[in-house]
């Protein structure tokens, strides 16, 4: 199991080698000791490895991560996830702004709280918070689903498309064109299967709320014009 030590070791040796891993390695795990809040850990994995993250990180932290699976025991910084593709991301403490950030595909966790911006514009990715999660998140989300145990801030979802939102707490306010939506037996069952996978069993999904698009400014319409 390599161990990469970012006090004595240059980030780049970590990422190079994560990156020059051939086909049908056996080095599957990884782990960095003293990270140090250390930017761009783990970036751009598109193999099936995991990497234990000793510690609190930067901004960028599994950024396009495609297949990896990534663990940071502490909290992160600015765009943790972004643009992620597959695998999975799981962040044992808090997350900064725009977490998850145009992502793909693939699974992030925050066990804490994420700040604003939370998956803007995100584009396949799921999103589950424990905590709560800041202004403006899920802004421009096209599709994906983003699951929240603790409250949301300000203008939830504005300028959403066909991203699906869930909050468990209260919503400070919603975005333009966003929508509460009943939320059907098909729903709840969705977000049963996306808390097993965020490993939290002793949440009712029935106890959340459903927020989607209203779909009224996907074009332009001179009737909507003071929305826009």
């Amino acid at each position: 199991m390599p161990v990469f030590d970012l006090s004595v070791t240059p980030l780049r040796d970590l990422n190079s080698a994560l990156h020059a891993l051939p086909e049908g390695s056996n080095e599957t795990h990884f782990e960095v000791v003293n990270p140090r809040g250390s930017h761009a850990v783990a970036v751009g994995i598109d193999k099936p490895v995991s990497v234990d993250v000793h510690g609190s990180v930067g901004y960028y932290c599994a950024g396009m991560n495609d297949g990896g699976t990534v663990t940071v025991h502490g909290s992160a910084g600015p765009g943790v996830a972004e643009n992620m593709m597959g695998g999975t991301v799981v962040i044992e403490g808090d997350a900064s702004q725009y977490a998850g950030a145009t992502g793909r595909g693939g699974l992030l966790v925050i066990k804490g709280n994420a700040a604003s911006r939370c998956g803007i514009s995100m584009k396949g990715i799921d999103i589950v918070v424990h905590g709560n999660i800041g202004h403006m998140s899920a802004f421009m989300g096209q599709s994906g689903h983003l699951v929240v145990l603790g409250d949301a801030g300000d203008a939830l979802g504005d300028s959403l498309y066909e991203a699906k939102l869930f909050v468990r707490g209260s919503v400070k306010s919603l975005g333009a064109d966003c929508i509460e939506k009943e939320m059907k037996p098909k729903h709840v069952k969705l977000v049963a299967e996306l808390l097993e996978k965020a490993g939290v069993t002793d949440v009712d999904p029935a106890s959340f709320r459903r927020y989607g698009s209203a779909r009224k400014l996907y074009t332009f319409n001179i009737d909507n014009a003071e929305a826009y």
